[in-house]
């Protein structure tokens, strides 16, 4: 295609040109010869030849070391089942030269494989292994097949479409090799026919549900574009249409679930005369209508008719994945210069309705494709993809163009990427408003080509989501697949071309990885060899520059193409592991990756790593290792530490070979314990041997002591080993109970083939191979027990598809057994690796920081998935007989341990470095308190129920059952500090000596057992038994005590620290904490458990402390006791506030409360009641200096309280008319607040705790000839001088609290501070 335009036969005959041939080795050979003639020297053979002989003869290069093949070719992944390959064979023996009877294709969505022979539809699942593989045999109708006998082409195997429906509406991807069975319907129709055939569900492989088109004519024309051609026989059979087409044929076909309707749906056709066709099947029958009848539109630019009689084409659904519960599908269409935008009501109507179209090929530039430039004759928009997000779209587009110095014809080929603008909503019918804008620039994928027909044109096909990520791939008519990759800021092609005798490429798709990414590699369907995958190296280093490979199978004019292959190989090794972007690409949203990172050595690690095998070889031949050391040190094999380092590599290499007889046999044998078992044990000789070469030549020291992950990854590979050769000793060991079980004798792979374990391994090895082409075309079960250092995926499956090998649908004695298979595998693995470590402990470098493999998350959490469904399984088996309940129990209990040492093994690696490890703590102790109750609740359970069935009731042969029953996880239970399952055991045993035994050896995070039952002790109000038990543990309760200092004084006094006590109960007294106040047992009952401590139980403490503080006769006692009085006494008055206050609802919520001295003085103030203006001042006697000073304003406020309470004013107008003596004064004086206030505060008689009022606040103001000072003490003479009365009743209030300073006070019985 890519050469100057020179006149070639026509691409129909070129596209039949091998359909005839007989290769040399097949059965019907004639007497033509032993060979064929132009048949290459190497290639895939024919169909009825075995897979080796394709392997042999296919060239695909090895590499020297191992048996793995070169990632830089393609893969060869998939057989045909046999049913096809027979099919084939009698097809060939049946046809003629000429004749087209394959067709085939890939259905992304449901990851089903198909291919059309004669009269049969064959469909499987290509991503399942070949000896797995299952194919289903669909018979054509014959009432379709032969309703057109004057043209028996229009039922050509080519002229078929086909589109699966997926009923689950579901990912395929996960789980697909475990369940088998596929719930699939498929839907086809035949181009020019347009006949329909649908079958619901082609696992019950029922009779189909058929369609015939009404019409008696199919309307045929032809059209002429530049390159002239004469419509031939093989033009009138072009898949697609093109330049002899038929108007009335289908070009197109998309088919969607109608979601709450089991086994219906809805398929779209479009016809080359620009009709859109709905169908709707359904197992009773399939309803046609013709819902649009001129897609094209009036606004075409077509010149004529004929030229866009290729239109519209290429229907898809936006969004690939819609979720069967959607009731709108939006799809596209595209036409000859635009996309088309429509929307499908998926209800009972199926309204189809029109949202927008957007030009694609016009005179602004801008919005897509120019046309009418110079030298430009025509413009094909080919093929169309949607990204499974649903928002870019890319269009494949040919533009026929004329060279004006030489005026030869050229096509050049091109993508358009086309994506949503942002922010835009389109919900309305028929926007104008413009929805798409360009991606990046316009991608020439082939500058000049050759010119082609438009048939050719019109059979090309578009594919997208390959690897490399943003990677094209574009299938030609002729059966060609090249891949398009934008790298460097210049198109790569690779084209995928295999030898002339493996037949067309069929379709092609992207391999679907197992972590739903958005990009696998691509993978290829073709004729009659079989399913390859195209690696992405492949890719990226067979990739050249245009035009040096063609999109078909003509070879280019270039001679350069060999050279520049090889150049590229050549320096392969130094493209650097990144992703080449271009400023083009992708300027407004993520910039496009174009070249995904492939892990390639650098050139000194080649060749340390080269060196290091050439040294361990000589060392299993001689035994010698002189000078390997030195040797490895100066090639620098000891600067890298991990997965990097050589030592790693080769241990790696060593139990990850992929046995080279294992291939020569397919099927199921594959896992035959006696080949499976004797390959894994000659890994780990050779392991071992390795580990002994380390010793013997140094390396170990020099890795001990520089890379300590490194040697630590090399003997987990030998931890790994030893548990994959234990798994399959296991696996074997079930089988075998599983045939004697059915009493059958034991056939191996038969039995092996079932159960949990063994599908696990399924799906371990379904995930390795996806995840690594070159394993495609392996067992599961082979990359599985091949691939040792991957075990971790094993428990990566565990966490993510537990439900797709334990299913909630099967029988609950079936999912209890599957996970006992589980379980009992996963304990097997982590234990052999433990006693691994623990045998080879010598050999390991030392431990700190560095986390076992088994202790990872993914090991954890995959544990954890299949513990907390055995957890489930287990709180469900109330109606189970006790002999399941204890197979369960037991698994159950295994797992938890293993499970549990996991985590403290991770925890200890993040504490020796220093690592943040709060969550995984608080994961740790979640995981465990879980796991141990419910284990404990079935051992009650279980050993209640064995008294009830036991004749002997009495209450000493229910404990020892318990005790039995409970040993084991006792035991688990103490070595994880399992503290409420001991607490349990302990208490439902009523064994005091085990308790202590415990409390003895329990010493972990948090103090230990001691502390727990302690607090124990301290919720349940046992404070007696509690103090009893702290006289052997007094170390341990003294800590404990400290948190809980209601019970320290007594521990205190026990010990005659009389001192400490009264400071304890004065502390506890006065707390504010009411926690800190415990009840003896006998007070212990439902009304008193949340009862607040009352004023006469904080005096009842505040009297012991004064005691205690009195028996101890420490230093300065007697201020002890003093403060421990003035505390009463604020006790005493806070009593006789809350009698004095009015009953309410703010009395009911303070009357049990302790106040603070200043709430209870603000109360007072509040409350206007005369008594406790004077009680106010009480509180502040009995309070500390310091406090008086912190809150003078509030004692100024006490003061003006003080004078309002008396009417200063009426005293002084009594005073006068009167005309009091100073005795009268006196007397009168005295019954003021402001006399009996200064008396208490300044009186010959006033007491305080510490200090005096007038340190604070002087009675008097200061001598005003004395300079004033910034030090000066406020007065209450001055705090009285702002009162409104002061002007006229000055003199009358500063003689009463003058008199009430020199007072002795009331009289005795009066004052109500007495």
């Amino acid at each position: 295609m890519f050469s100057p335009a020179t006149k070639r036969p026509d691409f129909s005959s070129r596209k039949d040109r091998n359909l005839g041939q007989v290769p040399f080795d097949s059965p019907i050979r004639s007497s033509q010869g032993n060979s064929i003639p132009n048949r290459p020297s190497t290639g895939t053979p024919a169909p009825w030849t075995s897979r080796l002989s394709v392997l042999a003869r296919t060239p695909v290069k090895r590499k020297e070391k191992g048996d793995d093949p070169d990632p830089t070719q393609p893969v060869f992944v998939g057989e045909f089942p046999q049913a096809v390959r027979d099919e084939q064979a009698n097809c060939l023996h049946a046809h003629i030269v000429g004749d087209t009877f394959f067709s085939g294709g890939i259905d992304k969505e449901t990851h089903l494989s198909w291919i059309i022979c004669g009269s049969k539809l064959f469909i499987w699942d290509y991503l399942s292994p070949t000896a797995s593989r299952k194919c289903t045999v669909l018979d054509l109708p014959s009432n379709v097949l032969g309703s057109r006998d004057t043209d028996e082409s229009s039922y050509s195997a080519d002229n078929w479409l086909l589109c699966g429906v997926n009923w689950d509406g579901t990912n395929w991807s996960r789980g697909n090799t475990v369940q088998q069975g596929v719930s699939a319907g498929i839907f086809m129709c035949n181009q020019r026919t347009r006949a329909v055939i649908y079958w619901p569900d082609i696992s019950s492989k029922g009779a189909p549900v058929t369609s015939l088109d009404s019409s008696d004519e199919v309307e045929v024309t032809f059209s002429h574009s530049d390159v002239k051609a004469t419509p031939n026989k093989h033009q009138l059979r072009s898949k697609f249409g093109g330049s002899a087409t038929v108007s009335s044929s289908f070009n197109s076909l998309i088919v969607s679930a109608i979601p709450e309707n089991r086994l219906m749906c809805v398929a779209l056709a479009c016809c080359a005369n620009g009709e859109l066709w709905q169908f709707r099947c359904g197992p009773s029958g399939i309803q046609r209508k013709k819902v649009h009848g001129k897609i094209l539109g009036s606004d075409s630019d077509s010149s004529s008719v004929q030229s866009s009689k290729g239109y519209p084409r290429s229907l898809i659904w936006r969004f690939p994945r819609i979720s069967l519960k959607e009731s709108n599908r939006e799809f596209f269409l595209l036409t000859d210069h635009e996309i088309q935008c429509f929307s499908i009501v998926l209800s009972s109507d199926l309204s189809v309705s029109k949202l927008w179209s957007y030009e694609i090929v016009g005179t602004d530039s801008e919005l897509g494709i120019k046309k009418d430039l110079a030298g430009q004759k025509h413009i094909w928009p080919l093929d169309m993809q949607v990204d499974n997000h649903g928002k870019v779209i890319t269009v494949l587009v040919a533009t026929f163009c004329k060279d004006r110095v030489s005026s030869s014809s050229y096509t050049q080929y091109s993508l358009l990427t086309m994506q949503y603008r942002s922010g835009l909503n389109v919900s309305s019918s028929q926007s104008q408003e413009r929805v798409l804008e360009k991606k990046a620039p316009i991608q020439v994928i082939i500058p000049k080509a050759r010119a082609e027909e438009e048939d050719f044109l019109f059979s090309m096909r578009l594919r997208i989501g390959g690897k490399p990520s943003g990677s094209a791939i574009i299938l030609s008519g002729d059966g060609t697949a090249t891949v398009s990759h934008y790298w460097r800021n210049s198109t790569r092609l690779y084209q995928f071309d295999l030898p002339y005798d493996a037949g067309k490429v069929l379709d092609a798709s992207v391999l679907p990885s197992t972590d739903d990414s958005e990009d696998g590699a691509w993978v290829a369907l073709t004729e009659k060899a079989g399913i390859w995958v195209i690696p992405e190296k492949a890719v990226l280093v067979g990739g050249v520059e245009p035009p040096e490979r063609s999109l078909s199978r003509k070879g280019s004019s270039n001679e350069g193409t060999v050279q520049e292959e090889r150049r590229n190989l050549m320096f392969a090794g130094n493209i650097t592991p990144r992703r080449a972007t271009s400023e083009a690409w992708d300027t407004s949203d993520r910039q496009r990756a174009a070249f995904t990172g492939v892990a390639w050595r650098a050139a000194q690690d080649e060749e340390s790593e080269a060196l290091l095998g050439q040294l361990f070889q000589s060392f299993l031949i001689s035994g010698q290792v002189d000078g390997a050391l030195q040797k490895l040190c100066s090639s620098g094999a000891f600067e890298k530490d991990g997965e990097t380092n050589v030592f790693v590599r080769t241990s790696k290499s060593i139990v990850d070979t992929l046995a080279k007889h294992w291939t020569t046999t397919r099927g199921a044998e594959i896992v035959a314990m006696a080949v499976v078992f004797s390959q894994l044990m000659d890994k780990q000789q050779k392991h071992q041997k390795f580990l002994h070469f380390l010793a013997l030549s140094k390396c170990h020291e020099e890795l001990c002591s520089r890379q300590r992950h490194s040697l630590q990854m090399i003997m987990e590979h030998g931890e790994k080993l030893a548990g994959m050769i234990k798994l399959r000793e296991l696996q074997n060991m079930m089988s075998q109970n599983r045939s004697a079980q059915f009493g059958l004798p034991y056939s191996g792979s038969n039995f092996e083939m079932c159960g949990s374990l063994w599908e696990l391994i399924q799906l371990v090895g379904e995930r390795m191979r996806r995840s690594t082409v070159l394993l495609m075309d392996r067992d599961n079960a082979e990359v599985f027990y091949s691939k040792v250092s991957d075990l971790e995926e094993a428990f990566y499956c565990l966490d993510k598809h537990l439900e797709d090998i334990i299913s909630a649908e099967q029988p609950f004695l079936v999912q209890i057994r599957r996970a006992c298979e589980l379980s009992k595998a996963c304990v097997t693995l982590l234990r052999t690796s433990m006693q691994y470590r623990n045998e080879y402990h010598t050999w390991y470098p030392s431990p700190e920081g560095l986390t076992p493999w088994y202790c990872q998350p993914v090991v954890r959490n995959g544990l954890w998935s299949v513990a907390s469904f055995m957890l489930q399984l287990l709180n469900d088996a109330n109606g189970l007989d006790r002999s399941a309940k204890s197979d369960l129990y037991s698994h159950l209990e295994e797992l938890a341990d293993i499970l549990l040492e996991a985590h403290m093994g991770a925890i200890t690696a993040k504490v020796e470095v220093g690592e943040e490890h709060k969550g995984l703590l608080a994961e740790y102790w979640g995981r465990r308190d879980e796991l141990l109750d419910c284990l404990y609740k079935h051992v009650k359970g279980a050993a209640e129920a064995r008294i009830q069935d036991s004749h002997d009731k009495a209450e000493e042969q229910g404990e020892l059952r318990l005790r039995k029953l409970s040993s084991s996880l006792l035991s688990i239970a103490k070595r994880h500090e399992g503290y409420r399952t001991l607490w349990s055991i302990c208490c439902d045993l009523n064994d005091s000596a085990l308790l202590r035994n415990l409390m003895h050896d329990s010493m972990g995070p948090k103090r230990g057992f001691s502390s727990f039952v302690f607090e124990q002790l301290y919720e349940s109000r046992q404070l007696g038994k509690l103090l009893r038990l702290g006289e052997e543990f007094q170390e341990e309760l003294a800590i404990f005590l400290k948190q809980h200092r209601d019970l320290l004084w007594l521990h205190e006094v026990h010990l005659c620290q009389f001192s400490s006590a009264s400071e304890t109960l004065h502390h506890v007294a006065l707390s504010q904490d009411n926690s800190s106040f415990s009840m003896g047992e006998k007070e212990l009952d439902s009304e008193h458990v949340n009862s607040k401590p009352t004023l006469a139980e904080r005096k009842r403490l505040l009297n012991l402390s004064k005691i205690a503080a009195v028996a101890g006769k420490g230093d300065e006692y007697g201020v002890k006791v003093r403060r421990i009085d003035a505390d009463l006494k604020i006790l005493k008055l806070q009593e006789e506030i809350m009698r004095l206050l009015p009953d309410g609802e703010e009395k009911e919520n303070l009357e049990q409360q302790l106040l603070p001295p200043e709430d209870l003085v603000e109360l007072c103030l509040r409350s206007q009641i005369r008594e406790l203006s004077l009680h106010a001042f009480e509180i502040f006697a009995w309070t500390s200096s310091s406090f008086r000073k912190c809150n003078r304003s509030l004692l100024e406020e006490c003061w003006k309280n003080a004078a309002d309470q008396d009417d200063w004013g009426e005293l002084y107008q009594a005073s006068i008319a009167e005309g009091w003596s100073d005795e009268a004064t006196l007397n009168v004086l005295r019954d003021t607040i402001l006399f009996q206030a200064a008396s208490r505060c300044y009186g010959p008689d006033a007491t305080t705790y510490e200090g005096g009022f007038e340190e604070v606040l002087q009675l008097r103001n200061q001598n005003l000839e004395t300079p004033i000072s910034k030090d000066l003490v406020p007065s209450v003479e001055a705090i009285l001088m702002q009162h409104r009365d002061f002007p006229d009743a000055g003199k009358l209030m500063l003689t009463a609290i003058m008199l009430g300073s020199v007072q002795s006070g009331v009289e005795e019985g009066t004052c109500p501070m007495e």
